[in-house]
């Protein structure tokens, strides 16, 4: 248990001292976020804040998470690492809606196949137990995508995708610490003190943002934990019984999937608005 304590605060630890560098580092290259029409802060600011979140997530995990024991967690480690490129290029250099998407769809496929990250049941919720093997894997994959966009598209005030998922990975984090799911709930943990190390330069007036490297790995995170919190919540032996996993898992993830632009998560594949 001890452990879990530890990856939140080595989490915050790495995550609080790598920002200034990265800040640094964008300064030196000109790695901003420029206003535009389509933004309403009014200066330069940059924009690679998701470095420092993924090198603190990833260290703590690596660190503290047994593999052995969660062996899904490998594959959570690989798509993370697709998501992380594919969200630096694109905070760099754009890429096209296109491409993007289909970074997530291997990132997706990662989680699904060989990871296990399948939602095989609704244990009743709406009627709904065992589900049909083609449509669990239709649905996995579809969740998966529409968490990942819902973070990228809401991260568009300061503080807001942060505070949101920090709230998200602490909530997931004590249900699984409780449940003894110890690597998932190091996994919670661990993001949520990366967040915390990045939130404390992202308030208002923001000296750096997450960016798409940042809001798509926040997205994968809560995509993983909530498929786990599904399958695990109300099954037999677990310490607290949820007997509708699935609406207690989804609405822990409410405000970024319900408050996107149009009611459209899969809108962030075309970029996001940031102040």
């Amino acid at each position: 248990m001890g452990f879990v304590y530890l990856s939140f605060i080595i989490a915050f630890i790495i995550a609080f001292t790598a920002i200034p560098v990265v800040i640094k580092i964008t300064d030196s290259f000109r790695l901003f976020d420029i206003p535009d029409i389509r933004k309403i802060h009014f200066i330069p600011v940059p924009s690679l804040g998701g470095v420092g979140i993924f090198a603190a997530l990833i260290i703590s995990v690596c660190s503290f998470a047994s593999f052995s024991e969660s062996p899904g967690l490998q594959y959570f480690i690989g798509s993370s690492i697709i998501i992380f490129f594919l969200g630096l290029k694109d905070d760099i250099l754009l890429i096209s809606p296109m491409k993007k998407f289909a970074g997530q769809l291997i990132a997706a496929f990662l989680l699904v196949y060989p990871g296990h990250f399948q939602l095989t049941s609704f244990h009743g919720f709406l009627g709904l137990t065992n589900l049909n093997p083609l449509f669990s894997t239709l649905f996995s994959f579809t969740t998966i995508l529409v968490v990942v966009n819902a973070f990228n598209l809401i991260d568009g005030v300061d503080g807001l995708a942060g505070v949101l998922g920090l709230i998200s990975t602490l909530f997931f984090g004590v249900v699984f610490a409780i449940e003894k799911d110890f690597s998932f709930s190091i996994l919670s943990f661990s993001m949520a003190g990366s967040l915390l190390g990045f939130l404390m330069y992202n308030f208002s007036p923001a000296k750096i943002f997450m960016g798409d490297t940042g809001s798509l790995l926040l997205g994968l995170v809560n995509a993983v934990l909530v498929i786990r919190f599904i399958n695990t919540a109300s099954l037999p032996g677990t310490v607290l019984q949820f007997s509708a996993a699935p609406a207690i898992g989804f609405a822990a993830l409410f405000i970024p999937l319900m408050d996107t632009p149009y009611g459209n998560p899969f809108a962030g594949l075309s970029g996001s608005v940031t102040i």
